[in-house]
C-alpha cells in the first residue's frame, strides 16, 4: 500500500505540476492544521509568487522568515522577490549566502545572483564570479553570463560570444536572450543592418507569430463602452484621508516609463513601486466576474472596495518609508483606465509618449515577455497597438475624468526640470531638485532600462529610428504627425 502523501509533499507536487492555485489551496489546508508550519507558510508564499500576487507573497515570506530565517530555499525565493522590487543590496546579500554554499539550491541562486549583478551594474562582481566558476558553470545557461562579463570588458568579444550562443544548440530561451544582447551590441557598434537582420531572425524563429487580435478586440470594446456611457465607470470607492495616494504611468513599454519612475522616486514624498502586480490582479479578478467591463454596475461596491484595499496593502508593503504617494509603473495602466477610474478616486495619470518610430524601434529590440506581448516581433503589429494607444488614452483620461499630466519623452529629457515640476504640481507636491538626478537613486531597475537609469538624463536615444529608416514607410506618417501635434499642445499648456 503506498504511503499517504504528506501535506508538504502535496504542495510540492502541485507546484511541480504547475498547479499554483491547487498548491495555494493545499497550503491553506495545511495552515489550518498547523498554523506555525514553515513548510505550509513557505508553500503558500511560493504559490502566491507564481500567481502574481506578489504583495501578499511578500507578507507570507516575512512570516516564513520568522519561522526559519536560514532556510536556503527561502533565501533564494526571497532574494528574487527583493530584487524584483528594486532592493538590490538586500537581494544580493541573500543570494550570495545560498550561491556560495553547497546546498541543493546553490546553482539556481548562482544564476539569480549573476542576473542581479548584471542588472544592478555591478560589473566587477559579475566578472569575479565568472572567473571563479563553480558548479553553475557546467549548466547550459552559463555561457550567457560568461558572454555578459566579456561584453562588459570588450564589446567586440561580447558580440562574438553572444552570436556563438545564438548559433548553438543551447535552450531556446538562452539563445533568444543571446540574440537580443548581440543585437544591442551591434546597434551600439553602428552595425545597424546586422543588428536589424539578427533581430528579425530572432523574432521569426523563437517567438509565436505576431498577434494583435487578443489586444485590439478588448480595446475596441472598452472604447465603445466608455464612449457611450462613461458614467458606468464613475468612482465606486471612497478615498480616506489616511490612504496613500496613487499615481499610474499611462504609457506603452519603452516610452520613458522607467526614467520617469526613477526621477519621481527621488522625491521624498513619492515611492516608486515598479511594475507592481496589483493592477494586473485587479484586472484578472474583475474579468472573472464575466460582467466587467460590459455591465460594470453589476459588480458590487464591496468587490471594488476589497480589490482596492488589497492593492493598497500590497503597495504599502513595497513603497519606501515616509512616502505619501506611490508611482505604479504597471504597463497595463493605459489599457486599464476604466478600472482605475472606478476604484481609485483622486488617482493621477502620468501619460508619457515617445516618437512612434523610436518607440517601435526600442520595442522591436527589447526582450519583453513574448507570451504577454505577442505583437512586439513585427513592426506593423507594433504600429497597430500604438495607434490604438494614442486613440484611447487621451479620450479615456478626458471622459473618465482622471486627473492627469501628458508629456512627450523628448520634452522630458530636453527640459526635465519643467516637466518634473508639472508632474509634482499635479500631485500637489513641491519641486525637489533631487528628481533631476535619477542616477543617484539607490533603487535598481529590474527592467530593460536598467543601464540607462544609472546614467544622467540624456537625449541620446532621441531619433534612434533613423538608424533603421528603411523599416519605416509612409504608414507611420499619421502617427508621427499626431505625436508632433501632441508635443506642441503639451509644451504650450500651463505656460
Amino acid at each position: 500500500m503506498p504511503a499517504k502523501e504528506t501535506p508538504a509533499a502535496r504542495i510540492e507536487r502541485l507546484l511541480g505540476a504547475g498547479d499554483s492555485r491547487g498548491a495555494l489551496a493545499a497550503a491553506d489546508d495545511f495552515l489550518r492544521q498547523s498554523p506555525n508550519s514553515f513548510l505550509a507558510r513557505f508553500g503558500r508564499a511560493r504559490a502566491l509568487v507564481r500567481l502574481g500576487f506578489e504583495a501578499e507573497a511578500g507578507r507570507e515570506l516575512d512570516l516564513a522568515s520568522k519561522l526559519s530565517p536560514n532556510d536556503e530555499h527561502l533565501l533564494l525565493v526571497r532574494g528574487r522577490y527583493e530584487f524584483r522590487n528594486g532592493r538590490a543590496d538586500e537581494a544580493i546579500a541573500m543570494l550570495e549566502r545560498v550561491a556560495r554554499g553547497r546546498g541543493p539550491h546553490a546553482v539556481e541562486a548562482a544564476f539569480s545572483l549573476l542576473d542581479a549583478y548584471h542588472y544592478a551594474g555591478r560589473r566587477d562582481e559579475l566578472a569575479a564570479m565568472v572567473r571563479a566558476g563553480g558548479v553553475w558553470a557546467r549548466d547550459a545557461r552559463a555561457p550567457l553570463h560568461v558572454a555578459r562579463a566579456a561584453a562588459a570588458e570588450d564589446r567586440e568579444r561580447g558580440i562574438e560570444a553572444f552570436l556563438a550562443i545564438w548559433r548553438s544548440t543551447a535552450p531556446v530561451v538562452t539563445r533568444r536572450y543571446a540574440g537580443f544582447e548581440a543585437a544591442e551590441l551591434l546597434d551600439r557598434a553602428a552595425r545597424y543592418r546586422e543588428a536589424f537582420d539578427l533581430m528579425t531572425e530572432v523574432h521569426r524563429t523563437t517567438a509565436p507569430p505576431s498577434d494583435t487580435t487578443s489586444w485590439l478586440g478588448p480595446l475596441a470594446a472598452q472604447f465603445e463602452i466608455f464612449e457611450k456611457n462613461a458614467s458606468h465607470f464613475k468612482p465606486r470607492c471612497v478615498a480616506h484621508a489616511a490612504d496613500i495616494r496613487t499615481a499610474f504611468v499611462v504609457a506603452l513599454p519603452r516610452s520613458g516609463t522607467t526614467l520617469l519612475e526613477h526621477m519621481l522616486d527621488r522625491h521624498p514624498a513619492i515611492g516608486g513601486i515598479g511594475e507592481y502586480t496589483g493592477l494586473s490582479a485587479i484586472r484578472k479578478q474583475l474579468a472573472a466576474t464575466t460582467v466587467w467591463p460590459q455591465k460594470p454596475t453589476l459588480v458590487s461596491d464591496g468587490t471594488f472596495a476589497r480589490l482596492r484595499e488589497e492593492y493598497l496593502v500590497g503597495a504599502r508593503a513595497i513603497m519606501k518609508s515616509g512616502a505619501q504617494w506611490t508611482f505604479d509603473k504597471n504597463l497595463l495602466a493605459w489599457s486599464s483606465l476604466p478600472e482605475i477610474a472606478a476604484m481609485f478616486p483622486g488617482a493621477i495619470g502620468l501619460a508619457i509618449d515617445r516618437d512612434p518610430r523610436d518607440n517601435a524601434t526600442s520595442l522591436y529590440f527589447s526582450h519583453l515577455n513574448v507570451a504577454a506581448n505577442p505583437w512586439m516581433g513585427d513592426l506593423a503589429s507594433i504600429r497597430e497597438i500604438i495607434q490604438w494607444q494614442r486613440k484611447i488614452v487621451p479620450r479615456a483620461l478626458e471622459v473618465l475624468d482622471i486627473a492627469h499630466e501628458r508629456m512627450a519623452y523628448e520634452d522630458l529629457v530636453e527640459d526635465p526640470a519643467r516637466f518634473a515640476a508639472r508632474c509634482l504640481e499635479r500631485m500637489g507636491l513641491p519641486m525637489d531638485e533631487r528628481v533631476l538626478n535619477p542616477e543617484q537613486g539607490t533603487r535598481v531597475a529590474a527592467t530593460l532600462s536598467h543601464a540607462q537609469v544609472r546614467r544622467p538624463i540624456s537625449r541620446a536615444a532621441i531619433g534612434r529610428w533613423k538608424n533603421y529608416a528603411w523599416a519605416f514607410d509612409g504608414a507611420w506618417d499619421e502617427l508621427v504627425a499626431m505625436h508632433d501635434a501632441a508635443r506642441v499642445a503639451s509644451r504650450a499648456s500651463r505656460g
